[in-house]
């Protein structure tokens, strides 16, 4: 009887730690309800968020501040806030596109005195933190540039992102272009065609395809990367929050909030990336080869 009971008890036992964990999350989710929903401030009310003390979520700050964070701060000239964000995201990813891939030819299968600079400036760029490559771009590049080269610091914090961008994507496209078999560029070659037309043709096709995966995360990493640019003071879409909040001691307080509002953006943005990744696998590697 007694050896009976005892696998009985265990299997109860064994369930002890799963009881525990879900009633810390049950914990977990009543109080971030409480906070964030039941007794939270949804109206711009300053003093109704003062009177909560920090027990609810006041997300008055959104209403009041979300489109100055959103845009930039009016006393900006140019760009700022998200415009800023999505111009240097897109025009650097766009820019890496030529420079990534002729680094992933050279490196792949381009002659000597070719892949061997391009193994160079590869590793060199991956080498090195993107922050230093800001701050260079920021600080040394006035320096010994001439005075008819100089750029606004929009540019210069744009060619960092290029160079960081494409260094990352030749290794990326690299890897698609190992997966196509060199037989068919041999066979290709053998009925006339040139060296572009193979690439552009055969090869560089089913690269891509083989690599969309990676290259859609490469695409959100860059995003996210683009908020760097605030240390070297760039007032994108997360130092427009700052800038936003930083001079106002009404809202100052309420900081979480809005970054809580900011990491929103950026996961709508990114999970927009994910689907039109996830839409063209499914349509282009879904047509025929």
């Amino acid at each position: 009887m007694r050896g009976q009971q005892t696998p009985s008890l265990w299997r109860w036992l064994r369930h002890v730690p799963t009881v525990l964990g879900l009633l810390v999350a049950a914990t977990v989710l009543w109080h971030l309800y409480a906070w964030g929903i039941r007794d939270a401030v949804w109206a711009p009310n300053a003093e109704a968020c003062r009177a909560l003390a920090h027990e609810g979520a006041c997300w008055g700050v959104i209403a009041e501040k979300g489109w100055p964070m959103l845009m930039g701060h009016p006393a900006d000239t140019g760009l700022s806030g998200l415009p800023l964000t999505l111009v240097l995201f897109g025009g650097s990813l766009l820019a890496s596109w030529p420079l990534g891939l002729a680094l992933a030819l050279a490196r792949h299968s381009g002659p000597v005195w070719l892949k061997a600079p391009a193994i160079a400036f590869i590793e060199l760029i991956r080498g090195v933190p993107l922050v230093t490559l800001l701050f260079v771009a920021a600080f040394i590049l006035p320096l010994v540039l001439p005075e008819a080269w100089q750029v606004s610091l929009a540019w210069r914090a744009g060619v960092a992102l290029t160079l960081f961008s494409a260094v990352y994507l030749a290794e990326v496209l690299r890897g698609g272009l190992q997966t196509v078999p060199a037989e068919q560029s041999e066979a290709a070659a053998i009925l006339g065609l040139s060296w572009p037309g193979i690439q552009r043709r055969i090869v560089l096709p089913q690269a891509v395809r083989a690599v969309l995966p990676a290259l859609t995360g490469h695409a959100i990493g860059l995003l996210k990367d683009s908020s760097l640019v605030m240390v070297i003071g760039l007032h994108e879409l997360t130092g427009g929050l700052s800038l936003s909040l930083g001079g106002d001691p009404v809202w100052r307080p309420y900081y979480f909030e809005a970054y809580l509002f900011v990491g929103l953006v950026y996961a709508l943005m990114c999970w927009g990336l994910s689907f039109l990744g996830r839409w063209l696998e499914r349509h282009w590697l879904a047509a025929p080869q």
